[in-house]
């Protein structure tokens, strides 16, 4: 009875604050005409409307709950001079601007709209271009950031900021926003419980995704493609990363994600496609490796050490030039009942698993890893044979490191 009458109570306090809440119209023939303004004549909870036209401010602090709405997306122009939007107050909305001309410092991270120390905002339809920052949430949480587009011109990245950044920021909620030609798509660090879906980060100096101490995170249906160093993922736990594409990661220094020192986590349904390395691994433990897609990649799986207690199972290795590479004698980890393109072996008694186990590691990936200049001999009858001598008696390689239940066909799910 308590909690229905506290129900009510509230549900009336929010009418009686809608009933009073006013809209303010700003534009060039308006009795209002910068938004600077608009923010200092606003009560709480108003809303200030914004009508097509150029906006050349900067420096414009948000301390109230309000809502700011764009017509047509008005342009707001901070003329390089600084940082454009920063919200301090609980329950701001932010909907269809376009930001331009955000300042540039080494010294300060201007952003085209930053968030600090707030909570239940919502960011949604901006556009920002000629960026420093993009948008930067610092000491947030439950936040929406949703359907934005962020184009930088960066060049170099000590001369770059990141597109959508997390700064000890929790329960924050990144959906269908695009970012392309930033230092790194989507960067988050010391920032928990968020979930990051349905974008799509590309082309982009460093990394489409970059985070670092997040836990309890999760990254679904993903677009990361032709990125500089591809997407790096470190120092984290409890992460589940589902049906994300990995694509197009070239370069000596390049893969479709990094793990290092990663524990407890999921990864499954991705696609890592035509990367240098599909996934580089150092130092994570107890990942689950499940229904991912290995495609045409240099190698599919570099393990450069002190990984643990992994399991593969059930993923698709199709024609990549290495599967696995393996720089320790010793493995923890379990490969079962995944399909490998290069598999060789025959299925007698017609059950879809192989009757003789796959080994997925090659010795000439192990010289490859030591005299990179070697991959010259990649096609050549020379190196088939050193490899076949490998499977036969494994010196090199672990032992114990095989595929005792290889699919026939490629896996479906």
């Amino acid at each position: 009875m308590k909690k229905a009458i506290t129900a009510i109570v509230f549900f009336l306090l929010v009418s009686v604050l809608n009933i009073h809440a006013e809209t303010i119209e700003v534009c060039s023939s308006c009795d209002v005409i910068s938004i600077k303004e608009a923010i200092s004549l606003a009560k709480d909870n108003d809303t200030i409307f914004i009508k097509k036209g150029t906006y050349k401010e900067f420096d414009i602090v948000i301390n109230k709950p309000l809502t700011i709405i764009g017509e047509n997306h008005p342009i707001i122009d901070g003329e390089r001079k600084g940082e454009i939007f920063t919200i301090i107050s609980d329950d701001v909305t932010i909907d269809g601007l376009f930001i331009i001309n955000v300042g540039v410092s080494y010294t300060e991270d201007f952003a085209a709209l930053r968030v600090r120390k707030s909570k239940n905002f919502v960011i949604k339809n901006i556009v920002l271009e000629k960026l420093f920052f993009g948008i930067y949430i610092e000491k947030s949480h439950h936040g929406k950031i949703y359907n934005n587009k962020i184009i930088g011109d960066a060049v170099e990245e000590h001369s770059s900021g990141n597109g959508i950044q997390l700064w000890y920021s929790k329960h924050i909620d990144i959906q269908h926003n695009f970012t392309q030609r930033v230092r790194d798509g989507i960067y988050l660090e010391f920032s928990d419980f968020c979930t990051i879906k349905n974008n799509v980060s590309t082309n982009n100096l460093r990394y489409g995704l970059h985070f670092m101490f997040s836990n309890n995170d999760i990254y679904e249906n993903n677009q990361f493609e032709n990125n500089g160093a591809g997407v790096a993922v470190m120092f984290s736990k409890n992460i589940k990363m589902s049906n994300n594409v990995f694509r197009k990661n070239w370069g000596s220094a390049s893969y479709g994600m990094l793990l290092k020192e990663i524990n407890d986590a999921e990864i499954s349904g991705n696609t890592f496609e035509e990367n240098t390395i599909g996934i580089n691994i150092e130092g994570s433990n107890r990942i689950t490796y499940k229904n991912n897609n290995f495609i045409k990649n240099g190698w599919a799986i570099k393990v450069r050490g002190a990984c643990y207690t992994n399991t593969f199972t059930a993923n698709n290795f199709l024609y990549n030039s290495f599967d696995l590479s393996y720089n320790s004698k010793m493995n923890d980890n379990i490969f079962d009942g995944n399909y490998w393109s290069n598999y060789t072996g025959y299925d007698l008694d017609k059950d879809g698993i192989g009757d003789i186990p796959y080994r997925p590691v090659k010795l000439f990936s192990y010289i490859v890893n030591r005299t990179p200049e070697t991959i010259i001999l990649l096609r050549s009858l020379f190196i088939d044979i050193i490899d076949f001598s490998e499977k036969v008696s494994p010196v090199f390689t672990p032992d114990n490191l095989l595929d005792s239940n290889p699919s026939i066909k490629k896996i479906t799910w």
